[in-house]
């Protein structure tokens, strides 16, 4: 359990290990020091050059975006629809794994995977960077931190322009709704306001 004063009570932790909760926005540190994540919307407007040269750094955490092509790839549909930022913006890829996962499900529930090509059309290249402070009781023995410090890598993000195309779905005629509903609930968990266009097939659409 986790103490009114920021600690872990009932357990001992070894010094040499950081145990981090899962699907948590708190980190474990030794002595029960606890550091919570910082919110999307530090990570959310375009700042400073990209961090993109993987190559010379190092820790990066994996993207967790397992695939970016779902559904039919074979096919050939006559529709196409694309969800679309308004605003430029940075946008985490665990929102964009996010934004997949619930377009996704809702695809394959309504769709199915015969009827429906899904395409995640940006990958997060930039690198985020955080100087991880400890907060909690007795956080200020552990630092008190230092002013435009560096950090190191806690995540990757996708750098969208206004105007871009985040999602495309292509489908039939009949299951137009379904994709335009699913790319819908897509775009409430990503970082930036959102529109639906219609890439081809727009005179196939009824009404």
């Amino acid at each position: 359990m986790i103490g009114d004063e920021g600690r872990l009570s009932g357990s001992k932790l070894s010094a040499h290990y950081i145990i981090t909760f899962i699907n948590s926005n708190y980190t474990l540190f030794p002595g029960g020091l606890l550091m919570v994540r910082k919110p999307g919307r530090m990570y959310r407007e375009i700042k400073g050059p990209a961090y993109t040269r993987k190559e010379y750094i190092g820790g990066i955490p994996g993207v967790k975006i397992p695939q970016f092509d779902m559904g039919n790839l074979t096919a050939e549909f006559p529709i196409s629809v694309s969800l679309v930022s308004r605003e430029a913006c940075q946008i985490r890829h665990t929102a964009l794994e996010a934004a997949r996962v619930s377009a996704n499900k809702y695809l394959m529930s309504k769709v199915g995977r015969t009827n429906f090509h899904f395409k995640v059309r940006v990958y997060p290249h930039h690198v985020l960077r955080e100087n991880k402070l400890a907060t909690g009781a007795g956080a200020d023995r552990v630092s008190k931190g230092m002013r435009r410090a560096f950090g190191k890598p806690v995540g990757t993000a996708a750098r969208v322009k206004a105007d871009q195309r985040i999602l495309t779905v292509e489908t039939t005629p009949q299951h137009f709704l379904a994709v335009k509903e699913a790319l819908r609930r897509a775009a409430n968990k990503l970082p930036t306001p959102c529109y639906i266009v219609v890439d081809k097939g727009a005179e196939l659409i009824k009404g």
